[in-house]
């Protein structure tokens, strides 16, 4: 009669430490592995039993999972950020190992999603998009951080604009900053032009697949943010509900308590006390957070039935920022509507009930 094992891999450039954990929760293996594909399935393979595997999010965490997944019952790719015990005590590779495996026997590991094969090439793709887009920023930022250190005014964009380079370097008499400079502006150049060839690869990718044309149904999201959206959330049954999505967007509201029950006249009653909201949640994709801000933000401003409901909350006597914050939270639902039932885009998405 076969066992269930549980894996706990503690995964670096050179080297995995793994612990192996039978059913009863008792260490019965140990090694170091190097981190080649070969020793690590022969270990897998030298296993019996139903294999449950982990390992933590990191640089090697998609190749490991898509190599491992044929070979075990289960695999687990967990968030480190929420693995105290691995906080708790000594820490080497062979006690991490050991912990991992623990967490595991224990149910206690909270996993980071790692699906959909076919939407690789577009995943990849958003993230191109995204670092380059960073990069750029970045630049751009430099670029005025020069002005203004030599007390020159910079404001709006024409500082980047190529016709109107020689009139704002003529405004730096010292020859090495004007030199730093046109460097930066080489750069801008180059990452301008690098963003324009891998939107335009991300863009052909996206229309292969359906849900994209109708998330660009949905006003103020526009062609790359439902290709970013679609490259990131990869499904939608991800999420049983839309709160699991606010809270994975950024915008699902953490609150703090404490003492809620007091005795009255010996029986016990929760306590009418204020609870204590510390504010919009951190851990989250900060990616997909300024994509439905950006888009709340779009939506604001231009005509449309987002605008009408945006509007109406003010009406009601709800602030700017909260407002947004709300028509943020309903176009994350109405995408999420939208891809989950293979819908298309429809006004009556806006009522409260659907908020």
């Amino acid at each position: 009669m076969t066992s269930t094992k549980y894996i706990g891999m503690d995964v670096h450039k050179e080297s995995i430490s793994s612990a192996v954990m039978n059913a009863s929760g008792k260490i019965v293996m140990e090694c170091v592995i190097e981190t080649k594909a070969s020793m690590i399935l022969q270990l897998v393979d030298g296993l019996r039993g139903d294999l449950h595997v982990t390992f933590e999010e990191g640089t090697w965490a998609s190749w490991l999972y898509d190599l491992l997944k044929p070979h075990v019952t289960k695999l687990v790719v967990c968030d480190p950020r929420r693995n105290a015990l691995l906080k708790d005590g000594n820490k080497s590779d062979r006690i991490d190992a050991r912990k991992l495996a623990e967490l595991l026997y224990l149910n206690k590991l909270k996993p980071v999603y790692h699906g959909e094969h076919g939407m690789r090439t577009l995943k990849e793709l958003v993230r191109s998009y995204l670092t380059i887009t960073k990069d750029l920023v970045r630049v751009m930022t430099r670029v005025k951080a020069i002005y203004r250190s030599w007390g020159i005014p910079c404001t709006g964009k024409q500082v980047y604009a190529p016709r109107h380079r020689g009139e704002w370097l003529a405004k730096i008499s010292e020859l090495g900053v004007r030199r730093r400079a046109e460097f930066y502006y080489q750069q801008l150049d180059a990452l301008r032009s690098l963003r324009q060839e891998v939107r335009r690869d991300l863009l052909a990718e996206s229309k292969k697949h359906q849900t994209w044309k109708r998330l660009c149904q949905i006003p103020s999201l526009g062609p790359i943010r439902a290709a970013v959206l679609l490259g990131i959330l990869q499904t939608p049954h991800r999420f049983r509900t839309k709160r699991p999505l606010w809270k994975y967007s950024g915008f699902a509201i953490e609150t703090r308590s404490s003492a809620d029950h007091r005795s009255v006249h010996g029986q016990l009653q929760r306590s009418k006390k204020q609870i204590s909201v510390r504010g919009l949640n951190q851990n989250c994709n900060h990616d997909l957070k300024n994509l439905f801000k950006g888009a709340a933000i779009v939506a604001s401003s231009k005509p449309g039935p987002f605008q009408e409901f945006y509007t109406a909350l003010l009406a009601k006597g709800m602030r700017p920022e909260m407002a947004r914050l709300t028509l943020a939270r309903k176009i994350a639902t109405i995408a999420l509507i939208v891809w989950k039932k293979g819908v298309c885009f429809d006004a009556q998405y806006l009522k409260p009930q659907t908020a």
